[in-house]
C-alpha cells in the first residue's frame, strides 16, 4: 500500500494558513476543522512551513499567553520532512516514528498535493490487517 492509497481514500484537501496569521487564529482554525496542523504554502503550492498543536503547546509553555499574538511565519516549522505519493505506508510510518511528528506533507514535483497524519496511517494499517485476517478465514473455511 502506498501514500497515494491513503490520499485517494481521505482526499487531497490541505488545510492551509497564511504566515501572517496569529497563533490565536491558528487555534481557532484547528478547532473549527478538528485537525492537528496547518500548512503554509506559497502561491505555487510550495511548502513554506507547518504549524501544529504540539508547536502551539510548546510556544505557550515557553512564552505564555503572549505567544498567541505571534505570527505563524515567525514560529512555524520550516525544515519539513516530506514524502512522495509512491512511498509505502511503512515508509511513512517509519519517518513519523523516527522523527516523532504526526503530520507528513505529500509532495509531487516540489508542490504539496496532500497531507497524511499518523492516524491516517494507523487506520489504513488496521484496515489492511482486518482484510488479511478475513481472507485467511475464508481460505481456511474453503479448504475444509
Amino acid at each position: 500500500m502506498t501514500v497515494q492509497t491513503i490520499l485517494e481514500a481521505k482526499g487531497r484537501d490541505v488545510a492551509t494558513v497564511d504566515p501572517s496569521h496569529s497563533l490565536a487564529e491558528v487555534i481557532e482554525h484547528l478547532h473549527e476543522r478538528r485537525i492537528g496542523a496547518l500548512i503554509a504554502l506559497d502561491a505555487d503550492n510550495r511548502l513554506l512551513g507547518l504549524i501544529s498543536e504540539r508547536d502551539i503547546v510548546r510556544l505557550l509553555a515557553e512564552h505564555g499567553a503572549k505567544a498567541l499574538s505571534q505570527s505563524v511565519g515567525d514560529v512555524m516549522t520550516r525544515q519539513l520532512v516530506t514524502i512522495d505519493e509512491a512511498a509505502t505506508i511503512d515508509d511513512a510510518m517509519g519517518l513519523m516514528t523516527r522523527g516523532r511528528f504526526r503530520h507528513l506533507p505529500v509532495v509531487r514535483d516540489g508542490r504539496c498535493v496532500g497531507i497524511i497524519s499518523i492516524g491516517d496511517v494507523v487506520k489504513r494499517r488496521i484496515e489492511d490487517a482486518e482484510r488479511e485476517a478475513e481472507d485467511l478465514k475464508t481460505y481456511i473455511h474453503a479448504g475444509v
